[in-house]
């Protein structure tokens, strides 16, 4: 009896927090409000956070239907404004129709921002929305409401970027091991490795998370194109000297803020660091990665006779079907064995050719085409060229389970950047020779 008690007046006290919320977020939109806003706002930032602390509760949930249903344009303003603009297609009729077909939240999402705290408060909002959305799809305009926010004010135009290096704050070291998603950091020793002079470690800041990262990347000054993640991560390994940097090998980049999904950071953070060790480093020839390939293994375990697929000329789909029969006779029939350390052991030259013409394949063919490897994909449309794909490369447990140990080389040709992007666009995936012959 007691517990129902609690239970309802938990009940009812959500409910009039959501009450209140929500008549706060009319007071911020109203004309009266926006004088008052920053008052407002900071009010409305606390109740989120209390509402987001009790997930259970549903009290999240139940305002996220409120943005959805009641913060939305009026249909019947916007077919009537739509109809007047083709009737008159005049700049007057234009203005209007984009006034009213804007939704109420956007500038509620506005004036949320300028309170101390709101940006960092709507990256915590629209993360929580995000991990909802498969279970709510009519969500998706507020998420997108958001997305476009969060793009503009993001945008790499005011974003700083800084080295990070040893004498960083403490605060902002811990991060970088918290939040390095490629290849985890094994402590203190292995950061302070990774931040010698022939490492770097870059990321963007935003003047309203000014300690906080919001995306970095690792990158190792080498002599030569990099065919294996261990060398480039031991911590135990020896720091070479500046007349060794010939090549800038990027190996990790990892975003700090999953609140920023889908805003572009990575590309511009890449771009700005290559130029940067160009200014820095004029000894520096080669700009390339050392990247995952994520997708291959899940691809290829569930991939049939490769000379049915559409598109592909006779030759090629028994070339492909052979190196396909090859690994099924080598594990046994099932392909996913490839992840295991014991059957790597048993591979020999040709199998790893045949690992190579398969990932050849999977990369250079499908990464133009929804559902093509997500790493391939940031790197092709940001203008790098398929440069090499390197056989265990990765023989770590993750990096055998995601591509049974290969990794690819990327190459960011700085004067190609725009051909290579132009022609991923349009479908094509520029490679080198050495891919090429693969197929």
């Amino acid at each position: 009896m007691l517990a129902e008690i609690r239970a309802a007046a938990r009940r009812l006290g959500h409910d009039q927090a959501l009450r209140r919320l929500s008549f706060d977020c009319r007071r911020l939109l109203s004309e009266r409000g926006e004088a008052s806003s920053p008052v407002i706002a900071s009010g409305i930032i606390e109740q989120l956070a209390s509402l987001a602390a009790d997930p259970r509760s549903g009290a999240l949930d139940r305002f996220f239907n409120h943005l959805a249903q009641d913060f939305s344009p009026d249909p019947d303003e916007v077919l009537a404004l739509a109809q007047a603009y083709a009737r008159q297609p005049q700049a007057a009729e234009l203005i209007a129709l984009g006034n009213a077909v804007e939704p109420p939240r956007q500038e509620l999402f506005r004036r949320i921002n300028r309170a101390p705290g709101g940006t960092a408060a709507l990256i915590r909002l629209r993360l929580a929305l995000i991990e909802r959305l498969p279970s709510h799809p009519e969500w998706r305009a507020v998420e997108s409401d958001l997305l476009h926010l969060l793009s503009s004010w993001f945008n790499p135009g005011f974003l700083e970027m800084r080295q990070v290096s040893w004498n960083s704050p403490a605060q902002l070291l811990e991060q970088l091991i918290h939040h390095e998603a490629v290849h985890e950091i094994d402590g203190w020793d292995d950061l302070r490795r990774r931040l010698q002079p022939d490492r770097r470690c870059f990321a963007f800041f935003h003047p309203q998370l000014p300690d906080e990262p919001l995306i970095f990347v690792e990158v190792a000054l080498v002599p030569e194109i990099a065919d294996a993640i261990a060398p480039l991560i031991n911590k135990k390994s020896t720091p070479l000297g500046p007349d060794q940097f010939k090549t800038a090998i990027f190996y990790s980049i990892s975003n700090c803020q999953p609140g920023l999904r889908g805003v572009s950071l990575g590309n511009f953070l890449i771009k700005r660091v290559a130029e940067y060790l160009k200014a820095e480093l004029p000894q520096l020839k080669t700009f390339c990665t050392l990247s995952p390939i994520p997708g291959f293994m899940a691809w290829l375990t569930k991939t049939d006779d490769l000379r049915e697929r559409p598109g592909v000329r006779p030759a090629l789909g028994a070339k492909l079907e052979a190196a396909r029969q090859r690994l099924l006779d080598i594990t046994e029939r099932d392909l996913s064995a490839l992840g295991r350390a014991t059957v790597q052991e048993r591979l020999q030259e040709a199998e790893h050719e045949a690992l190579l013409t398969l990932a050849a394949f999977y990369l250079a063919r499908l990464a133009p085409l929804p559902g093509g490897d997500p790493v391939a994909r940031f790197h092709l449309d940001n203008g790098a060229r398929l440069e090499r794909l390197n056989p265990r490369a990765n023989l770590s447990a993750k990096g055998l389970k995601q591509a049974a140990g290969m990794m690819v080389n990327y190459l960011y040709d700085l004067s190609r950047i725009d051909h290579c992007h132009s022609r991923f666009v349009e479908g094509e995936v520029v490679c080198s020779r050495a891919v090429s012959g693969l197929l």
